[in-house]
């Protein structure tokens, strides 16, 4: 009998588990770039997030998927700290629809009228829809009706148990009870995890009369906790963004759980009287119940305090890029001496140019996929900002001819470099929307072109190289490459080779790469001639020197 329980035990868990990833691998590819344009386009506002948070996580049914998605999207600035945290206000509402699955199963539904024909009909869909995105969804059918014959073999499993062992002694009840519990549904969503297993796991148990409900509703508790654990494991040695997403995602869940637990005699009582009011005395309907309100509690708790939470997050995560993106030549002491304030101004500016340049690198090396982008641009717009207010301070003051005449030449170098930063960010959004795959008979190279804006950036980077002099020839030969790279494109698109809405896409993506490049090279122009350049690298060269003379 013990190992007929622990097969059953064993088997419906698995499953459970197997349907569960087919429903959510099915989902989600089934859903494809709708995942992009919902998380890119529909989430403009915390509420409008939390809605479709709660709306991809109901179909998905993964809050953790969501999670590393949202993550994605904010690295790749397609999405804001704030839009984020209301994407994972909603998925945790989301996750809920498991429960009202389970419910629904235990309620109404035989589970083999409804789970085999559902498998049945996934399998043919897989068999017959060949490369259509109709295979996914069969995966998703087919998800579904394992995920409901799980739940009827650990139900049967759950009745032998109570008919074989008394389990009255598990339900310690008190408060040893509920810590005990809570600890039990955390320690279920580590091992599986997955929040929505867990939870079935112990709707299951509920159903079957093994636990009460209120050590069921403790348990649920844990293992609305326990998905903190993915969010933990997620962003080990993570992007700033990435930390940011998951230290909200565990604040918000451990913050609701607490209030969950304190409130838990009253939520039972209240959700006593309301289902049985409605005629409804199962006891998944009213773990279900309970499950989501303690979310939407947890809802309504944080969403006016999303601002004040973004900027706990900035204030105590990444503060390094603070220190970084503060001035290390600017000092209002010398702003009473205008020539070594401009002295100063140069030397920031240089600076300033360095970022820029390497953090456009860093995105054509990486693909515009670099883990340090969202750090690297904070840091250039923090140091933009401090040297604009610098400039500020310099324009009050009574200047000389020779500062007040190079004062606009600084401010516009700051505008270059600024510009070149809020491209690369651009051309960053373009990239992870846009398929860069072009048709075979492609007879221009998008890596030389990509490889000659390098270059440039690599010249622009050494100011006092020979090679620096010609930049502006550099920079007519890449013209004259785009405009080669241009009509290629616009060849392939008119004769139907190429999909014309991804024909201008890639124009734009491949114009805006260019625009990058020439901003960072006016920059570093206008930047060399704010000094004399052959000064500026001749005292460079006795810095060297120097330094070599002390090494010996």
């Amino acid at each position: 009998m013990t190992l007929s329980i622990l097969a059953g035990l064993f088997g419906g868990l698995g499953l459970f588990l197997l349907g569960m990833r087919l429903m959510t691998k099915g989902m989600r590819n089934a859903a494809g770039p709708a995942l992009r344009q919902i998380l890119g386009q529909w989430t403009k506002t915390p509420l409008r997030g939390l809605f479709s948070g709660f709306m991809i996580t109901a179909l998905v049914q993964s809050s953790s998927a969501i999670t590393v998605a949202v993550i994605g999207f904010v690295n790749a600035g397609l999405m804001t700290m704030a839009q984020s945290i209301g994407v994972i206000f909603g998925s945790n509402i989301g996750t809920t629809i498991t429960g009202w699955i389970v419910a629904a199963v235990g309620v109404s539904v035989k589970v083999k009228a409804l789970a085999l024909p559902l498998v049945g009909l996934g399998a043919l869909l897989r068999l017959t829809s060949g490369n259509s995105r109709r295979k996914y969804l069969g995966d998703a059918l087919t998800g579904f009706g394992i995920f409901f014959l799980g739940i009827e073999i650990l139900q049967s499993t759950f009745h032998s148990v109570e008919n074989s062992i008394d389990l009255s002694a598990l339900n310690f009840g008190g408060i040893t009870g509920l810590i005990v519990f809570v600890g039990i549904g955390f320690i279920l969503t580590l091992l599986m995890q997955s929040s929505s297993a867990a939870m079935a796991l112990v709707l299951t148990a509920a159903m079957s009369g093994v636990l009460t409900l209120e050590s069921a509703a403790a348990a649920v508790i844990g293992t609305n906790i326990g998905t903190t654990t993915t969010a933990v494991l997620s962003v080990i040695g993570a992007t700033y963004n990435a930390k940011k997403v998951a230290a909200a995602h565990i604040i918000f869940n451990l913050t609701t759980g607490a209030v969950a637990i304190l409130v838990l005699p009253y939520f039972i009582h209240w959700i006593n009287i309301l289902t049985t009011s409605n005629g409804y005395t199962s006891m998944t309907v009213k773990l279900a119940v309970f499950h989501t309100s303690f979310n939407i509690l947890g809802v309504l708790l944080f969403l006016p305090f999303t601002g004040r939470l973004v900027s706990f997050l900035d204030k105590h995560i990444g503060r390094e890029v603070s220190e970084e993106g503060k001035p290390r030549y600017l000092d209002d002491n010398v702003l009473g001496t205008p020539a070594l304030a401009m002295d100063a101004l140069f030397m920031e500016l240089g600076r300033l140019g360095e970022m820029t340049r390497l953090m456009g690198q860093k995105a054509l090396t990486s693909k515009f996929r670099h883990k340090d982008f969202i750090k690297d641009k904070t840091v250039v717009d923090t140091l933009v900002t401090a040297i604009k207010k610098y400039c500020v301070k310099m324009q009050h003051l009574d200047l000389p001819d020779p500062v007040a005449e190079r004062l606009p030449k600084a401010l516009r170098v700051i505008q270059y470099f600024r510009k070149t930063s809020k491209i690369i960010e651009e051309v960053s959004q373009e990239h992870a929307m846009l398929d860069h795959q072009l048709p075979e008979n492609a007879t221009i190279s998008t890596r030389d072109f990509q490889r000659e804006i390098r270059e440039i950036l690599n010249i622009a980077h050494t100011p006092c190289s020979p090679e620096f002099q010609e930049l502006e020839k550099y920079m007519h030969q890449l013209h004259d490459n785009y405009h080669d790279l241009k009509e290629e494109l616009l060849l392939l698109g008119a004769n139907g080779t190429l999909d014309l809405s991804r024909m201008v896409s890639l124009l734009d993506y491949y114009s805006h790469m260019r625009m990058m490049c020439e901003q960072a090279a006016k920059g570093t122009t206008h930047w060399a001639e704010l000094r004399n350049l052959d000064i500026t690298c001749a005292e460079a060269d006795e810095e060297n020197e120097y330094a070599w003379k002390l090494e010996e």
